[in-house]
């Protein structure tokens, strides 16, 4: 999936006329307003090309209606599918913002060159965001801050890091 970007999940069915409830993957929900053409991954990585002909938040959750799926059993076979659009169209991000998939699978070293590991998942807490490194042996939780993050180089997939001693001591 590479060269797609998930924006929702298809969770399940809703109602009888082929409508489906989905979890918004993106922060912003408002992309889906003109959108049409989607790209679904099946959880077998099956791909389907699909027009949207309608969709609504309800209750914090999508629904959006494809076109030619007009029953229930039609959505059923839409579930657990990741309805993705292709990273060309993604929404444009301002100077230092990324998207959690551009950081997953980083390579972070110290300014210093040492090799800390590899991001495994950008977890987000509420205040400043945390990178959960897979180290030689061990793991990291390290404060994704411009103060720490020194470099965050997306094109080479690299994140030097400048930490205060203690927080690679843990």
């Amino acid at each position: 999936m590479d060269d797609l970007v998930a924006i929702a999940k298809v969770a399940r069915p809703k109602g009888l006329d082929g409508e489906v409830f989905a979890d918004l993957l993106t922060d912003y929900p408002e992309r889906f307003e003109g959108l049409e053409d989607v790209t679904a991954v099946l959880p077998d990585a099956m791909r389907l090309e699909l027009k949207i002909e309608d969709f609504r938040i309800q209750n914090g959750r999508l629904v959006l209606k494809f076109d030619g799926y007009d029953s229930i059993e039609a959505a059923e076979s839409l579930r657990n599918c990741e309805i993705c659009v292709a990273e060309s169209e993604a929404v444009k991000l301002e100077a230092g913002e990324y998207f959690d998939w551009q950081i997953e699978g980083c390579k972070v070293e110290t300014v210093s060159g040492k090799s800390i590991g590899i991001v495994r998942e950008l977890q987000r807490t509420g205040g400043t965001e945390n990178l959960l490194v897979d180290g030689d042996g061990k793991d990291f939780l390290i404060p994704f801050a411009e103060s720490i993050c020194v470099d965050v180089d997306i094109e080479n997939k690299l994140i030097r890091i400048d930490p205060p001693e203690v927080l690679l001591e843990f």
